[in-house]
């Protein structure tokens, strides 16, 4: 079973039901089993089409889960990102086809769309540059200790536009400018009575429970973003590397072959 950590976007339910969208209702991610997907191969997770609940700050929000969706841009993300080096051996233009007539077929259909974006065995550090320190929640699911940070989007959306103002002028790498840029867009395009969810889901697992308590990954990485802010190099190059540490063993086994 491949860990995964998840960040998700929920709307108020009344704006799901105002938008035509019925779906049944549940409150955790299905299971990671591995399913069939319409003949283009293999995904993990349930196939189901449903909407996750979740209760903040007094109030029910929803995330539609769109799993063929998901499926469906990920397998065309995949094949343009890697063209050239494997990406249409892998994705066939036959594959490519077939996703891209879906995505098309379910346009218009109410917020059709993707809510979730996942990872597996880690969760990428610029995710955590849309949260605070105080947003974190320590939490059960299942029987199982995990961790979370939830906030508005419009809180998500401002501090990763604060993040690329700071990247921009100490000149940061192009590659890791644009990554956060994707994250900035991908947010901001929701509206902002939604709020944004950083789930360890069962990426949690990989941890000793004492360290998941002390585990604050996202004021490390503002720590950083401050201190590049105000020209300590060194300062932000320790905070980094703390958090760099942290998941240093999950991200490995990330990327390796």
């Amino acid at each position: 079973m491949t860990a995964t950590a998840y960040l998700r976007v929920y709307l108020p339910v009344d704006t799901l039901r105002s938008e035509g969208l019925n779906l049944p209702e549940v409150r955790f991610e299905s299971s990671d089993s591995v399913q069939a997907a319409a003949g283009v191969g293999l995904v993990r997770g349930s196939m189901r089409e449903d909407v996750l609940i979740a209760d903040w700050h007094g109030a029910r929000f929803g995330c539609p889960r769109r799993p063929m969706l998901r499926a469906m841009e990920g397998l065309l993300a995949f094949r343009n990102a890697y063209a050239g080096i494997g990406g249409e051996l892998l994705v066939p233009e036959r594959v490519a086809r077939m996703a891209a007539d879906h995505l098309e077929s379910v346009s218009e259909q109410p917020l059709a769309r993707s809510y979730i974006l996942t990872s597996p065995w880690h969760v990428p550090l610029r995710w955590f540059s849309a949260f605070d320190s105080p947003e974190r929640e320590l939490f059960e699911a299942n029987g199982l200790r995990s961790l979370r940070y939830r906030t508005g989007q419009q809180e998500a959306f401002d501090r990763l536009k604060e993040v690329l103002d700071v990247l921009r002028k100490v000149g940061m790498n192009d590659g890791v400018v644009s990554e956060v840029e994707e994250l900035a867009e991908w947010i901001g395009g929701y509206p902002a009575e939604a709020f944004v969810e950083l789930d360890y889901g069962s990426v949690a697992g990989l941890f000793q429970e004492a360290d998941l308590l002390l585990d604050d990954s996202s004021a490390d990485v503002w720590e950083s973003i401050s201190a590049l802010a105000s020209g300590d190099w060194e300062k932000a190059s320790e905070h980094y590397m703390i958090v760099a540490r942290r998941w240093a063993a999950p991200m490995a086994v990330a990327f390796s072959s």
